[in-house]
């Protein structure tokens, strides 16, 4: 198996928050991010986030949590979507939890029935480091106590340490986000992105360059290793039973 595709996988409000709107998905508001320079990428890290550059970001507003199954619910009864393979799951299915088990394609489907896209690796970045490029949505801090759901010290087992062996709500953990108030940016589940996974600038082509796209952010059964806020995941599009994988969207500022 690639390290492009690791076991961790494989399971088949903040006080600084920032202006809310309602949007257009029941209970979720979509957060303002403004436009401005931030810091993208790492030079300390796996190669694949190599260079660390400062880009001028555009404005735009991301959903406070993941997508949930009750979210995700009234989706597939609206539109007759395919329902997430989770759905009926007595842990993972319930209303609260954020989705798990829709593929790329489910994904950016929902959002785009709400006039939403899936966001890009620039976008979550800069929701989850803010300008200055921090390791974790809280900051520079990833010691003992971590305010997120995360998994066993060694890859790749959920536990309860933090209160939940699997999923946590997705409203969980205030303490833990960003600087403008988006939840569970790391952990809890990973997030797809609408980007193709390829090397950032400077790099040789890799093989797998067009094949994959990229997953963000760790999930309730990622070893610390997995839980920064530049870590990438490449993965099958089609994948649709991943029980730690979710989404959730953006609205590109005009």
């Amino acid at each position: 198996m690639s390290d492009l595709y690791p076991a961790a996988i494989l399971l088949a409000l903040s006080s600084h928050a920032a202006a809310a709107e309602t949007g257009p998905i029941v209970d979720n508001p979509l957060i303002e991010i403004p436009a401005g320079p931030f810091v993208f990428g790492r030079d300390d890290g796996p190669e694949n986030e190599r260079p660390r550059r400062v880009l001028d970001g555009e404005a735009f507003a991301i959903n406070r949590t993941e997508i949930t199954n009750r979210q995700y619910r009234r989706f597939v009864e609206a539109t007759g979507h395919r329902a997430a393979f989770y759905a009926n799951h007595p842990a993972l299915g319930l209303d609260d939890r954020p989705v798990v088990g829709v593929s790329w394609g489910d994904a950016m489907a929902f959002c785009q029935n709400y006039g939403l896209l899936l966001p890009s690796e620039q976008q979550y970045e800069r929701a989850a480091r803010g300008v200055n490029g921090a390791a974790f949505p809280w900051g520079e801090n990833g010691g003992k106590v971590v305010p997120a759901n995360f998994g066993t010290d060694s890859c790749c087992s959920g536990d309860a340490r933090d209160g939940y062996p699997m999923t946590a709500p997705a409203d969980a953990f205030a303490d833990g986000a960003s600087e403008e108030g988006v939840l569970n940016l790391v952990g809890n589940v990973w997030e797809w992105t609408s980007d193709i996974y390829a090397p950032y600038a400077g790099q040789a082509a890799a093989e797998t360059a067009g094949q994959y796209r990229v997953l963000r952010g760790g999930s309730w059964n990622s070893d610390p290793s997995h839980l920064t806020t530049t870590y990438r995941l490449a993965y099958d599009p089609e994948f649709r039973f991943a029980a730690n994988g979710g989404f959730r969207c953006v609205r590109s500022e005009p």
